[in-house]
């Protein structure tokens, strides 16, 4: 049949979702992408080929479905940037031929590569590799694949002193071995890649920092090289200047200005939230449970520590325990809680439940510990120690979708609250999973069914659910275009089974219910990272730790300044009264480096009026208003959770 097929002139193709082709037999994608549309060629990155990304060189054979892939997909992106990924280090051994290669992948927005180099490459020396990737770039190196036994690759590396690729090897399954190639630069790698180098037109190294052999910190520190590349100048210009602007509004640079949160030695990973910090900590929080108060959720805490045996019922300690902490208590083992979930399935469980308490909404606004290796710690973004907005949903299978878009809503309503748009993603089964495979199949059948019901568009990740279940991820997207996963849905048949938890049914009978684990936040010290590099630290008024800032023009005027900022307070505004020594200029521009919404200048002729001489923050001077109808003003921001400064 083979042999029959090999001598076919000609093939017949489908493309996803679209048309049949005939082509000629031993045609690549890139043979295909041309008869279609010509300018496919120079656009297509790479093909998902019967489900499988792959190099656009490779052959169709009959039967195949395909599917090309633009810059305008992250599968895309990520073959176009792990081809730059290659075409950096290729330049970096031309430059320094010691350099010894440790892994390249591509990242969101860019790629890097971890190296050894003896003496290190510095700042200084990006120019010259950039220079020399250039060089590359215009000698058109087709990226050929190659396949060899896992025997040959070993031998190959060994020959030429890559140790880290021969540890990677040695960890690899006996079998196939795959090799990508441009010019004599020759790595190890399964791809895929563009059909040569000169598709990488625009790109630009960004930066150096140290990394731990396969993130170890037992292991050797390495340099770790990062860079970005686009199809076109323009796309980079526009991604540099996004990037610049992201130095700007770093959460770690505004933190420490804005006087919010810090980290110490005493505790790396473990953040300490300053007064100021906390005001908008408890701010989120006031409104998260205002929330959930309307939609019947109600609020439960659950102990920090608890023993062995129910993180190993949970199956937290076979799946999960690289990530928790432990301690002993009375000769016996305890951990601190990574996740809050067993200890609302013990609540659910101190009573025999009716089907007419479900669905059972149980939140926890509860404080976590995880632990992060030191080279991925981040500021807020990635710690040690987190609070999780967590709700565990105890539910008939019958209501499963009800639920979830319940959920979808409450989600959709908050994040239009801080200006945030998102995309939704469902992750499947991961090879790591408790429970059946039909439990599996029914709890992702059940997600799927929610967002079809929705109307919202969504794509799927397949192997990256929790170990527990499926689930439905929101990937905001703030205000410099850049993406973070925030709220989940997972849909959990497994732990109630684990916990043996029972509901009693209409029927008389004992039913096993189902469990949504969810967050609408995520961790929120996260979240609040993610709003202070979002808004600049120029918070929106309702939620801005200093909502106004009274500055009288002479010490004469300071009785008055404390008798407006007093008003104010009374309203239940959080204001400050300026009655330091500096000049009247001065203050102002504090009062903005500190971000204050509103500075309120008091003299002569406001005290005579009753009134305050506003000032915005970024509109600057509003004139003269009456103080009780600057109140009414700023009341109305604070009440309607305004985002526009008005």
């Amino acid at each position: 049949m083979r042999a029959a097929l090999e001598k076919m002139s000609t093939i017949r193709v489908r493309l996803f979702g679209g048309r049949e082709y005939a082509i000629e037999n031993g045609s690549t994608a890139l043979d295909l992408a041309g008869r279609i549309e010509p300018r496919l060629t120079q656009e297509a990155t790479g093909v998902r080929l019967n489900g499988h990304v792959v190099d656009l060189t490779t052959p169709l054979h009959d039967g195949d479905t395909v599917e090309f892939l633009g810059f305008d997909t992250r599968e895309g992106q990520d073959v176009f940037r792990h081809s730059g990924a290659h075409l950096m280090a290729s330049a970096i051994l031309r430059v320094r031929p010691g350099t010894k290669l440790a892994i390249g992948p591509p990242i969101e927005d860019g790629f890097y590569y971890d190296i050894e180099c003896d003496p290190p490459i510095t700042e200084s020396d990006l120019p010259t590799i950039e220079a020399e990737m250039a060089k590359i770039v215009a000698e058109d190196l087709p990226f050929v694949r190659k396949e060899v036994s896992k025997r040959e690759a070993l031998e190959y590396f060994r020959d030429r002193g890559d140790l880290y690729k021969v540890e990677l090897i040695e960890d690899l399954q006996d079998g196939t071995i795959t090799y990508y190639q441009h010019g004599d630069f020759t790595d190890l790698c399964r791809g895929p890649h563009l059909p040569s180098t000169s598709r990488i037109r625009a790109f630009k190294l960004l930066g150096i920092a140290g990394a731990y052999w396969r993130g170890d910190e037992r292991n050797p520190m390495l340099q770790r090289i990062y860079g970005t590349a686009f199809p076109t100048q323009e796309q980079l210009a526009e991604h540099l200047k996004l990037r610049a602007e992201a130095e700007k509004r770093d959460h770690r640079k505004l933190g420490k200005q804005l006087d919010l949160f810090s980290f110490h030695e005493a505790g790396p990973g473990f953040p300490f939230i300053h007064p100021k910090g906390m005001v908008i900590l408890n701010t989120l929080m006031e409104y998260w449970r205002e929330e959930h108060r309307k939609r019947g959720y109600h609020e439960v805490r659950t102990p920090l520590i608890l023993n062995r045996a129910l993180w190993e019922q949970s199956g937290h300690w076979d799946h999960y325990k690289e990530n928790m902490y432990f301690c002993q208590i009375d000769e016996r083992d305890y951990a601190i809680k990574p996740m809050n979930c067993p200890g609302g399935m013990l609540i659910y469980k101190t009573r025999l439940r009716s089907y007419r308490d479900l669905p059972m909404r149980l939140a926890e606004v509860g404080i976590v510990h995880r632990h992060e290796k030191s080279g991925v710690l981040h500021g807020l973004i990635r710690v040690r120690m987190f609070t999780q907005d967590d709700a565990h949903i105890f539910m008939m299978p019958q209501q499963i979708q009800e639920e979830v878009l319940g959920i979808m809503d409450l989600v959709d309503s908050v994040y239009k609250k801080f200006g945030l748009d998102y995309h939704v993603e469902l992750s499947t089964r991961p090879h790591d999973y408790i429970g059946t495979e039909e439990m599996w199949d029914q709890a992702t059948t059940a997600l799927k069914e929610a967002l079809e019901a929705s109307g919202k568009t969504y794509k799927i990740n397949e192997g990256d659910g929790a170990f527990y279940g499926p689930k439905i991820d929101f990937h905001i997207r703030d205000c410099l275009k850049r993406a973070h996963q925030c709220a989940t849905i997972q849909l959990d048949f497994a732990m109630p089974e684990k916990f043996d938890l029972e509901y009693m049914g209409p029927d008389g009978e004992r039913h096993r219910p189902v469990v949504i684990h969810r967050v609408i936040f995520g961790a929120i010290e996260r979240f609040f990272a993610i709003l202070v590099e979002h808004f600049g630290g120029a918070f929106p008024v309702w939620l801005a730790p200093v909502q106004a800032v009274v500055i009288p023009v002479s010490p004469i005027f300071e009785p008055y300044a404390h008798q407006v900022g007093g008003r104010l307070s009374e309203s239940g505004l959080r204001v400050e009264v300026d009655t330091g020594p500096d000049t009247l200029k001065y203050k102002i521009r504090n009062a903005q480096t500190q971000q204050a919404p509103y500075m309120l200048v008091v003299g002569e002729r406001e005290q005579q009026a009753g009134a305050v001489a506003v000032r915005h923050r970024r509109k600057g001077d509003l004139g003269a208003l009456p103080l009780d109808a600057f109140v009414e003003r700023i009341l109305t921001e604070v009440t309607s959770k305004a985002l526009d400064d008005t």
